[in-house]
């Protein structure tokens, strides 16, 4: 039997979305707000700005680390209702910007779309129960709304993860819905078959500049979206900061005690974005080493340390848990983690740095 949220607890999810995470704030952020809203939307853009970015006066947690005029230009482009495509290297947080903007704007970031390879336009728009559909014939009971439908009929925030791993011709499913804002459902007849979007409806969609060639999107749907870049983090001292505060709330779900060490942690961000460096010396990673990467392995040390040994992780613990995320399956990769640890990590000042260069025979084969 399956439990219900009210049975489990929020405390039992594993993830809860942005719009339970952060309840209290955007409850506080809509009675607060005076400020005049685009139609449809739940926050003025200020107050959605506001809820993204942070305001440390009001008790607002900064939640999206990155640039806030491209924070701004999201915000704008999504109340003038032209789609909003973000891109940008994976682990960028392009995804948890999407979440955080639906979550402000619609008060839900449930509607969302994950593209793929099996991505079919049913998934997208709308499909059938059959069995209704047998007794009764096409009708608005046997109809069952997939996100894009629900978006435009309630006027809320679709998110559309991945499109560019979509065949094309899903992709171009979105064509008419983005100029006409309209559904249409042949199979009904009259009013019911045709769906007009309400005010607050809007696209979110994502792609990874490494999946560029994959499915490449059509020149025309280019055109029906604006193209903003989400960068990786730039300032060491904020990615620290950011690792360490995401890997003690993992450590803290997964029941690790102790919170882990920011020498350790800083050991583990410094190789990271070293190894995120060798692109500017014609040795690109072909794995990202991304922030969200950083905070994956930075949560394992802390699970490998305090489940086998009782303590917090060091850098010994970086090393085994390198492997898996730096390298991957390719042997190229483990030669640059190989070499680093061995001629770059000694160069380094500072007791972890060494006790990284001494540990690299733990790094798997």
């Amino acid at each position: 039997m399956t439990a219900t949220l009210e049975e489990t607890g929020e405390e039992a999810l594993q993830r809860p979305p942005a719009e339970v995470r952060h309840a209290d704030e955007l409850a506080a952020l809509r009675a607060a707000d005076d400020d005049p809203r685009p139609p449809g939307w739940q926050l003025s853009l200020r107050a959605a700005r506001r809820f993204i970015v942070g305001d440390e006066r009001a008790g607002i947690t900064r939640k999206f680390v990155g640039n806030v005029s491209l924070v701004e230009r999201a915000l704008v482009t999504l109340a003038t209702n032209r789609g909003l495509m973000l891109v940008g290297e994976p682990g960028t947080a392009k995804s948890l910007l999407s979440e955080l903007i639906a979550a402000a704007v619609s008060g839900s970031s449930a509607l969302t779309v994950q593209g793929g390879a099996a991505t079919t336009e049913d998934q997208i728009k709308y499909s059938w129960n059959y069995a209704l559909l047998v007794s009764e014939g096409p009708s608005a009971r046997s109809l069952v709304p997939a996100p894009m439908l629900r978006g435009m009929a309630e006027g809320r925030i679709v998110r559309f993860e991945e499109i560019t791993r979509c065949p094309l011709e899903v992709q171009d499913c979105l064509l008419s819905l983005l100029s006409d804002r309209v559904i249409t459902i042949p199979e009904l007849d009259g009013p019911q078959g045709l769906v007009f979007a309400r005010q607050g409806f809007n696209v979110i969609a994502t792609a990874n500049t490494r999946d560029r060639g994959v499915n490449e999107m059509s020149a025309a749907l280019k055109r029906r979206f604006n193209f903003e870049t989400v960068l990786p983090i730039a300032d060491f001292d904020t990615e620290l900061g950011l690792v360490e505060a995401e890997a003690a709330a993992l450590l803290r779900q997964s029941g690790v005690e102790p919170p882990p060490r920011r020498d350790v942690l800083e050991v583990l961000v410094g190789t990271f974005r070293e190894l995120r460096g060798t692109a500017a010396q014609g040795e690109r990673m072909s794995t990202v080493m991304s922030t969200a990467e950083a905070v994956s392995v930075a949560h394992a040390v802390g699970v490998r340390a305090w489940f086998l040994r009782g303590e917090p992780g060091s850098a010994a613990d970086v090393v085994a848990c390198l492997a898996g995320t730096a390298a991957k399956d390719s042997p190229e990769d483990l030669a640059r983690l190989r070499r680093f640890l061995a001629q770059e990590a000694p160069r380094r000042s500072g007791p972890q740095w060494q006790a990284l260069h001494e540990a690299r025979h733990l790094l798997a084969d």
